[in-house]
């Protein structure tokens, strides 16, 4: 797929983007998948070589005065801290002309199944784009085995866009996730679900072994449950508006 084509997909304005950013943020540490730590980012929708993300702050207290504009290298002209791991975004972007956002997170469930060997599987039609075994990512054969486990260069980070492929998620051993998406709305739905999914399957693993969706009835999820992503985030925006009141502070 083009860059033209990709940028097609989701169009807004730079008012818009910040607005629905920032609300991003918000909404994924209100549902669990952020806490301190991660960061969420998107295309600028009129510069195929640039993406959005805050500057280094925790998500619940981002506002639009902290996101910052990176080239796909990680650097922007804004003096303030920024996320060591920036590079997760700008290689993804390279490697993923598909890819409009992404979700870096920790989320709890999620972790478990970077560090053992039963993979992580749709078990829930809400997931269905976890129906092909979700990749690991192992940075000891990237940087090797004293690392801080972190993406803090441009070399780590094509490594791991490699990894991921062209899967939706790829997990990152010991440390967390990637979830990317086709729209900003779509990489939050992705990310949530995968954390849903994780607790589900783990919890079904321990009544005995589980039916997993097959990649057919993956596929045939997919649009139905794109078609439905303003309904969700309609409700997670409107619950992390009443709970979240740090980034207006």
């Amino acid at each position: 797929m083009n860059s033209g084509t990709a940028m097609k997909r989701e169009h807004t304005s730079r008012a818009g983007q910040l607005t629905d950013l920032v609300d991003a943020n918000h909404i994924l540490f209100d549902q669990g998948v952020l806490d301190a730590f991660g960061h969420v980012s998107t295309r600028v929708a009129d510069r195929y070589d640039s993406f959005l993300l805050s500057r280094n702050l925790a998500p619940a207290l981002v506002s639009e005065d902290d996101i910052l504009e990176f080239n796909l290298d990680g650097e922007t002209l804004d003096p303030r801290p920024i996320y060591l791991e920036r590079f997760i975004h700008g290689e993804i972007y390279k490697a993923r002309p598909d890819v409009l956002a992404i979700v870096h997170s920790h989320s709890p469930a999620v972790v478990p199944f970077s560090v053992v060997d039963t993979p992580l599987r749709a078990v829930m039609h809400m997931a269905g784009f976890l129906a092909s075994p979700t990749p690991v990512f192992e940075i000891r054969n990237v940087i090797g085995a004293a690392s801080d486990l972190l993406i803090r260069t441009a070399e780590s980070g094509k490594a791991l866009a490699t990894s991921l492929a062209q899967s939706p998620v790829l997990l990152m051993r010991g440390h967390g996730s990637v979830a990317v998406g086709m729209s900003l709305k779509d990489a939050v739905y992705r990310a949530i679900y995968t954390e849903i999914n994780a607790r589900t399957q783990a919890e079904a693993l321990r009544l005995g072994s589980c039916t997993y969706l097959t990649e057919e009835e993956g596929a045939a999820t997919v649009p139905t449950m794109n078609s439905q992503i303003e309904r969700a985030w309609g409700i997670w925006r409107s619950q992390a508006k009443a709970r979240v009141q740090f980034g207006s502070d």
